[in-house]
């Protein structure tokens, strides 16, 4: 019964993994932009939901409606007029975004002045008994959505004509705009998805978190892990590696050392960077986003 409660808890910090890295490889799949700032989108998401809490007295799952589209409309921003101009220099934009988590940072740093806030709910410690093993209840809902999420980005990506135009892009850009494909408005759009996802993120794991300026470093180390693992530009892989990554931590941290789990699926991360540098769904030489 122990193992199955630490497999149960693994697989629910895994659904967590999965939603923050579900945006990231969606954005790295097609702009090919490696966004060291997508923590941020996703601490920022998680003081949208705070923000609406404190002013307007918006449950967190309700503010997601007004958070997650400011976020997109945020990502397209930051598209437009950060990493279009560097298309040429993809060491540029690598940097780029690096300076936007430093720039981020140090905004909320400056507008909260460092205190620590919290977004507490009636459903914040809530768990239900199923079997004997204990499951959190917002952890459940988050699994639940990002479920929900991934499978509804496969199936836009596969059967509409936009999601067909950021397959498209993703696998070659020029390619694309012979066909008529608007790469500029592509770029723009997806940048912005993977930005909502990350400020939708940030609501569902605000009742969940203590909020901190530099709380979304500590989900973008795992979410780097989890896009290598699953495969550059899948979006199944992402889900999967996310899953993946939340069961052996929750292993590592239960029957070896809780100061080490941490340091097992980066032991991971390497050695699939060697074997198999494309990741477990992605394709070798050219990933391809959402048909894995």
């Amino acid at each position: 019964m122990q193992f199955l409660t630490i497999l149960v808890a693994g697989i629910l910090l895994g659904g967590i993994y999965a939603l923050v890295a579900v945006g990231l490889n969606l954005i790295f799949g097609v702009t090919r932009v490696v966004n060291f700032a997508q923590g941020e989108l996703v601490m920022l998401g998680m003081y949208g939901a705070y923000a609406a809490r404190a002013f307007f007295g918006l449950d967190p799952y309700v503010s997601a409606f007004i958070v997650a589209p400011l976020c997109f409309l945020f990502g397209m921003a930051l598209q437009r007029w950060v990493f279009q101009p560097l298309l040429a220099e993809p060491m540029m934009q690598l940097f780029a975004s690096f300076g936007l988590l430093i720039l981020l940072q140090n905004l909320v740093l400056l507008i909260t002045g460092g205190d620590a806030k919290s977004v507490r709910t009636a459903y914040s410690g809530k768990s239900l008994q199923v079997g004997g093993v204990s499951i959190s209840v917002p952890r459940l809902a988050i699994f639940v959505l990002a479920t929900l999420i991934t499978v509804a980005l496969i199936i836009f990506l596969r059967h509409t004509f936009l999601g067909t135009a950021i397959r498209s892009v993703s696998q070659d850009r020029q390619a694309a705009r012979l066909m008529g494909i608007n790469v500029e408005r592509t770029y723009l759009l997806t940048f912005g998805l993977g930005a909502g996802l990350a400020g939708l993120a940030g609501v569902l794991l605000a009742p969940l978190f203590t909020l901190t300026p530099d709380v979304g470093f500590s989900f973008i180390l795992a979410a780097f892990a989890v896009v290598v693992l699953g495969g550059l530009g899948s979006v199944a892989g992402a889900y999967i590696g996310g899953l993946f990554v939340g069961v052996i931590e929750s292993l590592a941290g239960y029957y070896i050392d809780p100061s080490l789990k941490q340091a097992f699926w980066f032991t991971l991360f390497v050695i699939v960077l060697v074997v198999r540098p494309s990741g477990l769904l992605g394709h070798a030489g050219a990933e391809e986003v959402g048909t894995r």
